[in-house]
């Protein structure tokens, strides 16, 4: 209902995990800036403590928080994707964010368009947020709240439901050397 995004705005600011439908399935959500949530939700979703997060933006700008320059190459191809449910791997070497990269040194950013309105504004008041699927580690993700609310119950402080949420995730991609790797095809089909 569109009167919980003003709630999980809220609770995101305050170091709260939510469950809310991103543009592709429903995501497990966190600040990025708060590292208690996003330790919450290694905990809760019982994920390996080595696997990095993906994370949420609204815009390239969003990129230079996390001290990300991008090549020549990566600026010509990054708009061919975004927005879009395309995860680009990016180099992110600040241990400043090693709570989301995991000494992996790379994050998965997806930027979100305008036409989905809620998550979109929310990421525009809220800023970057963590949201890897709703689901415990090696289970299917969740296709609707009642799945969420059966794997994590009462730990998440606000799901907000979107009716079934089923399909791909999004593809992820690595851009190398002019060259886009597929890492993961998702949703959108990249050759």
């Amino acid at each position: 209902m569109k009167s919980d995004w003003p709630k999980a705005i809220k609770i995101l600011k305050k170091d709260g995990v939510v469950v809310l439908p991103t543009d592709t399935l429903y995501g497990l959500v966190a600040s990025v800036d708060s590292k208690k949530a996003i330790e919450k939700i290694y905990e809760i979703k019982e994920r390996d403590k080595n696997k990095a997060l993906i994370v949420l933006i609204s815009s390239l700008k969003n990129l230079e928080k996390f001290g990300i320059k991008f090549s020549k190459e990566e600026a010509k191809i990054l708009p061919k994707f975004w927005p879009g449910e395309v995860s680009v791997l990016l180099p992110c070497k600040t241990s400043k964010w090693k709570h989301i990269h995991r000494g992996t040194k790379e994050i998965a950013f997806r930027m979100i368009g305008e036409k989905n309105t809620n998550l979109f504004n929310l990421l525009k008041k809220v800023g970057p947020i963590v949201a890897p699927s709703a689901n415990l580690e090696s289970f299917a993700p969740a296709e609707t709240i009642k799945e969420a609310k059966s794997y994590f119950e009462n730990k998440v402080d606000l799901y907000i439901n979107s009716g079934r949420r089923k399909g791909d995730p999004s593809t992820l991609i690595r851009i190398k050397n002019s060259r886009i790797e597929i890492l993961r095809q998702g949703k959108v089909k990249i050759k």
